[in-house]
């Protein structure tokens, strides 16, 4: 489909003509993101969450590659060389804490663009193969995470390298080799710590590379967007620059303002006050926990208490690794041909359930696992199963949709006729 609006790139330097004829990345950049890229014109702000976490990503990347300059990957040094960044380093508390928040951040702009794609069904084809490569981000930006959240070595670091790669020692015969293989020894020591800091410094460029990837895929069938329906007009879209550039632009200027705050007024809320204190691998914290983000997966694990065939643990650590497996299949457990959840009603409903749930299980996993808070991260643990291997495919077969708009254009003007402009010109009112 052609755009009159889409200019050619045109280079206007005669620098710029011959770096185009031998390396034409500014018309790759151009085409990608520039005017000659369309996108739907009714793209709401939950779409914008996609930038930021690009943008969070190269404020992790630019603030670890500071704190990597600093920081020793020693079993003795590692915690001294962290206060030493904080105390001795030119504005290094300020990279310690932009890094720790980034991630916090990074995770909340992730969290909010992949329950979009939930709610406005950015999984169905063709866009299946956007979805998933979205998701091997995700696992990546799991993995960084948790081998970042080892190198400040204080109590909670240590203690939780210890219960996390105790998951895999869960799994009959393979297990044990794998998790002393993973450490480099029987338990977090010195070559543990020098293995996650090497992963955890190269692992953002591999996100940084799946997500050129993942970019790619979206631009060849285009964004999706609020109603679902496809492009079929020129008047259904915009170009990316200068529309959707500024609307990204102030709103990133809104969060950045956001995380400026807690950078600076409250760096530690979303941290925890045991790390620090250094490591210590005779004395046992009274409550460990992982990081936030991951409390959801930790409530599930806890959730499984009784031995049934194989012992709890392995069902614990199956069940988790399985509540993000599951998500790769989502595109056949929602066989529904309306992509949108705007338009179908039952699925909101339960959509909005699925919300709730997950924040349940968030708080379950935070919390002492007193026999009240398993059984509620059971309950909990069971309906997100249930909603998306029983609930999803029987509603998406049984429910009655709202009628589509025929366009997007009608969605956006809500059945008004208006008559096509040049760009940048008001249509004449009728």
């Amino acid at each position: 489909m052609s755009f009159s609006w889409a200019r050619p790139y045109e280079p206007k330097t005669a620098l710029g003509k011959w770096f185009d004829q031998r390396l034409p990345l500014p018309r790759l950049v151009y085409g990608a993101i520039g005017g000659g890229y369309p996108v739907p014109r009714n793209l709401n702000y939950f779409w914008n969450f996609g930038v930021l976490a690009g943008l969070f990503l190269m404020i992790q990347i630019v603030t670890g590659i500071v704190l990597a300059m600093h920081y020793y990957a020693s079993a003795d040094g590692a915690f001294n060389s962290v206060e030493h960044i904080m105390r001795n380093v030119n504005a290094g508390w300020l990279m310690r804490y932009a890094h720790a928040n980034g991630a916090s951040f990074f995770f909340i702009v992730t969290y909010i663009h992949i329950f979009r794609g939930l709610y406005y069904g950015s999984y169905k084809a063709p866009r299946e193969l956007v979805w998933m490569l979205g998701l091997v981000i995700y696992l990546l930006m799991m993995a960084t995470a948790f081998m970042g959240y080892v190198l400040p070595w204080g109590q909670m670091s240590y203690w939780g390298a210890q219960v996390i790669t105790g998951f895999f020692s869960a799994f009959p015969i393979i297990g044990e080799p794998l998790r002393i293989w993973l450490l480099g020894g029987f338990a977090p020591d010195q070559a543990a710590l020098t293995r996650f800091f090497s992963l955890h410094y190269l692992l953002p460029f591999v996100i940084a590379a799946v997500t050129i990837l993942h970019i790619w895929a979206l631009h060849i069938p285009g964004s999706s967007n609020p109603t679902g329906v496809d492009v079929k007009s020129e008047k259904d879209t915009l170009p990316f620059h200068p529309f959707y550039t500024a609307k990204d632009g102030w709103f990133a200027g809104l969060v950045l303002a956001l995380y400026a705050l807690v950078l600076f007024f409250m760096p530690n809320a979303l941290g925890h006050p045991d790390n620090y204190i250094p490591a210590n691998a005779l004395s046992t914290p009274a409550h460990i926990v992982p990081e936030w983000y991951f409390l959801p997966f930790y409530a599930i694990l806890k959730a499984f208490t009784v031995d049934f065939i194989f012992d709890a643990k392995l069902w614990g650590v199956l069940a988790m690794f399985g509540s993000i497996l599951l998500l790769f299949l989502l595109p056949w457990l929602d066989p529904s041909p309306v992509r949108s959840g705007s338009y179908r009603p039952t699925f909101k409903r339960f959509f909005w359930i699925l919300v709730l749930d997950v924040l349940i299980l968030g708080w379950a996993g935070g919390q002492v696992a007193t026999p009240m808070i398993v059984a509620i991260s059971q309950i909990a643990t069971a309906y997100y199963f249930a909603h998306f291997l029983i609930i999803l495919p029987i509603i998406s077969k049984r429910e009655r949709t709202i009628p589509l708009p025929n366009s997007i254009s009608e969605s956006v003007l809500h059945g008004e006729k208006q008559e096509s402009a040049p760009l940048g010109q008001t249509a004449p009112a009728n």
